[in-house]
């Protein structure tokens, strides 16, 4: 449900504004990468200019997907740690059981008194 509403109020129009921004931008454009060698650098790109757009938006995407991973280290970290805890005390909880198990019962487990 609420991955469909997302998806309707966020994902599709942000699609349909860089389609028109595809659309309108279709010039090339030069981007120069050496900011000390002038307009003839030997460090440039020629390209329309919605592909600069759109690459600068993937990269966006990735930098802001690698720092919130980072960012989570720590909640990851702790998800191991506490599994780790429940795994050994899962262990030894069926370890009791099982030497419950093999002792006598008369003999150790408590009786209720019957009504």
């Amino acid at each position: 449900m609420w991955r469909k509403l997302i998806l309707a109020l966020v994902i599709v129009p942000l699609g349909v504004v860089l389609i028109a921004l595809a659309v309108v931008n279709r010039e090339p454009a030069v981007l120069i990468l050496d900011p000390f060698g002038g307009a003839k650098s030997s460090f440039s790109l020629q390209a329309p200019f919605f592909l600069f757009l759109l690459g600068a938006f993937a990269l966006g995407l990735v930098v802001g997907g690698i720092a919130s991973w980072l960012n989570q280290g720590k909640w990851r970290r702790t998800a191991r740690e506490e599994a780790r805890e429940a795994r050994d005390w899962r262990r030894q909880a069926d370890r009791l059981e099982k030497e419950l198990e093999t002792l006598d019962p008369a003999h150790h487990r408590p009786q209720l008194p019957a009504e």
